[in-house]
């Protein structure tokens, strides 16, 4: 529709507005010292409110002098005059606008019954707000589980938090989470911490609860056992338990263990002791990265999530990944030769290889964050190589960071991956052209790779950064 035709009308709505010519209804708005009377007009309203269509034709509505009244002592009156400047001419303007004042304009939205603004204020706030969402997250936590139409805003909000947890966990704020809140991000699959940090954050959380209680467990009386039991028996069955090595277990949860139920303590046990099941209670391990369709014979998504945060030099709070990992190579599929590595390997950027040792349980492989192709020596302070002695334990990994640059990767087209080199020509980790692999110290630290040995299979992912729209 030509703008000429319907912007002459919304100009006479707005002068209509702001004249108060004919006003029926005076809304008070705000408290002492900042409350003002705005003035409008009960068909307008009633026109584009089903809240004030109902208030006009219901008792409640009290009049003054032959005019409605309203008292709306929670909300300002700038909010009331944004929202009447809509509902005249259907223009709002939150350029410029703090976050404060965007989150009140919803929240007013939502008792005005103001749908279709709320839903565009709730778009608004995604798109331009995010600094404003991370500074206080709790406050406005506690806000948008007040009011079911925030639907939106929640889902965002919950998912920026599950992907960058220390928002919140590992932090004071943590401690004044409503419970309530709280047992809603511990149930959710894709909360991006280590479990053996969820639990951390759990007894933190719990202490705040009930700050009398002594530090120690071991010194706890009966009555604080009970009370602390009492406030974690909700959140027990969200932790995900077959996710916490044995060491952090004995250290971290052990101390706590008679806050756990006596079935689930045996579970527990069975778990690390029989290893006869791999799932502990009914939730799923917790997706850590974007690898829910991840094809390998190696590793699982733990893998993957720990391998970006060594690549985001992240080394304590486990965040969701911001890389995809794409399979391009599979020694068992593809071949184990250097002509194949090539084939497959060259001119994909980054690149990651991990192998696993045959005739044990040990993985090895390395970071490549630039590419393989050519003849040349390539210089790079961010690769590295690793080590876990177990491919049943993802926490047993070891880490290499490249300590001589100049020397972290080499590219030749009659080998396949080398990682470091130095002037004896031995290379940290190798493979040679005939898919036959041997390690050294040089660039890269002592993890204690073998000197010499074969693999069972080994598998090469193009490490592709994601985009931020």
């Amino acid at each position: 529709m030509d703008q000429r035709l319907y912007s002459g009308i919304l100009r006479n709505f707005e002068n209509l507005l702001t004249s108060k010519k004919n006003y029926d209804v005076i809304i008070q708005a705000g408290e002492e010292p900042n409350q003002r009377e705005l003035y409008a007009h009960s068909t307008v309203l009633r026109c584009q409110s089903n809240y004030f269509d109902i208030a006009f034709s219901s008792s409640w509505a009290e009049k003054r002098n032959g005019k409605f009244f309203f008292k709306k002592p929670n909300i300002s009156p700038y909010i009331i005059e944004a929202i009447l400047r809509y509902l005249y001419c259907g223009m709002i303007d939150l350029n410029a606008r703090p976050g404060t004042y965007i989150l009140n304009l919803l929240v007013a939205t939502d008792e005005l019954d103001l749908h279709s603004l709320g839903e565009y204020v709730q778009d608004y706030f995604i798109k331009f707000q995010y600094k404003f969402l991370k500074n206080d997250p709790i406050a406005i936590l506690e806000i948008i589980f007040k009011h079911e139409t925030f639907t939106k805003l929640k889902d965002y909000f919950l998912e920026i938090i599950c992907q960058e947890s220390d928002i919140l966990f590992g932090t004071d704020k943590i401690s004044a989470l409503p419970a309530q809140i709280l047992e809603t991000l511990l149930l959710r699959d894709d909360l991006a911490l280590d479990e053996i940090e969820v639990w951390n954050n759990l007894i933190t959380w719990t202490h705040a609860q009930q700050p009398t209680v002594k530090k120690d467990p071991y010194k706890w009386t009966n009555e604080e056992l009970t009370l602390m039991a009492k406030t974690l028996s909700k959140f027990i069955p969200l932790i995900r338990f077959h996710d916490i090595s044995s060491k952090e277990f004995f250290h971290k949860v052990l101390p706590y263990q008679y806050l756990l139920p006596e079935r689930l303590r045996q579970e527990i046990l069975r778990f690390y002791l029989v290893g006869d099941i791999r799932q502990i209670g009914t939730l799923p391990s917790r997706t850590l990265c974007n690898a829910d369709e991840l094809d390998s014979n190696i590793i699982n998504a733990k893998y993957l999530a720990l391998f970006a945060r060594w690549m985001d030099k992240k080394d304590k709070v486990l965040k969701r990944m911001s890389q995809n990992f794409n399979l391009i190579l599979r020694g068992s599929r593809d071949g184990f030769d250097a002509d194949t590595f090539h084939l497959k390997c060259d001119n994909k950027g980054a690149t990651i290889v991990v192998a696993k040792i045959k005739e044990t349980n040990k993985i090895v492989g390395g970071y490549n964050p630039l590419d393989w192709e050519g003849l040349s020596l390539k210089s790079t302070p961010d690769s590295f190589i690793f080590l876990f002695e177990s491919c049943d334990d993802v926490n047993a990994g070891k880490i290499g960071r490249v300590r001589e640059s100049s020397n972290a990767i080499v590219c030749d087209p009659s080998w396949g991956p080398l990682f470091g080199n130095y002037n004896n020509g031995s290379n940290d980790l190798t493979m040679n052209a005939y898919g036959k692999w041997t390690s050294a110290t040089n660039a890269y630290p002592n993890i204690n790779v073998p000197r010499k040995f074969d693999v069972e299979d080994y598998e090469v992912y193009q490490v592709v950064y994601q985009v931020d729209n």
